[in-house]
C-alpha cells in the first residue's frame, strides 16, 4: 500500500511540473493554456472517444479564456470563474469519478501557476 501511494504521489508532481510551467510575466499569456492533451490523455488513461471530448473540451476552454483576457476587471474574474464551471461540468459528464478528480489536480494547478485562481 505504501508503494502505492508512493507512486502515486510521485506520479502527481512530476505532472504537475510538467503542466505548470512558469509563472507569466505578461498576464494576457496567462489565460492561452497550452496543455499537451497527448501527455494529458495517457496521464489520465483516457480511451479514444474521451480523448477527442478532452481535446473538444480544452479548445472550449481556451476560447472562453481567450475572451475574458479581452474583458477588464470584474467582467474578466466574472468570465474566468464561468469558463473553468463550464470546463468542470463537461469534463465531469466526459470521464469517470478517478480521471475526473486526477484532471481537475492538474487543472488546478496548472490554473494557480498562472495567476488565474484567486
Amino acid at each position: 500500500m505504501k508503494k502505492i501511494v508512493l507512486t502515486v504521489v510521485a506520479m502527481l508532481s512530476m505532472t504537475t511540473s510538467t503542466f505548470a510551467g512558469n509563472e507569466v510575466v505578461n498576464k494576457k499569456d496567462a489565460f492561452i493554456l497550452n496543455e499537451n492533451i497527448e501527455s494529458l490523455t495517457k496521464y489520465l488513461n483516457l480511451n479514444e472517444q474521451q480523448a477527442k471530448d478532452a481535446k473538444d473540451i480544452h479548445t472550449l476552454l481556451c476560447q472562453d479564456l481567450q475572451k475574458a483576457s479581452e474583458a477588464t476587471g470584474a467582467d474578466r474574474d466574472m468570465l474566468i470563474k464561468l469558463a473553468f464551471k463550464r470546463n468542470y461540468m463537461y469534463m465531469h459528464i466526459a470521464l469517470d469519478f478517478e480521471q475526473y478528480s486526477k484532471y481537475l489536480r492538474v487543472l488546478n494547478a496548472t490554473a494557480n501557476n498562472l495567476g488565474l485562481n484567486k
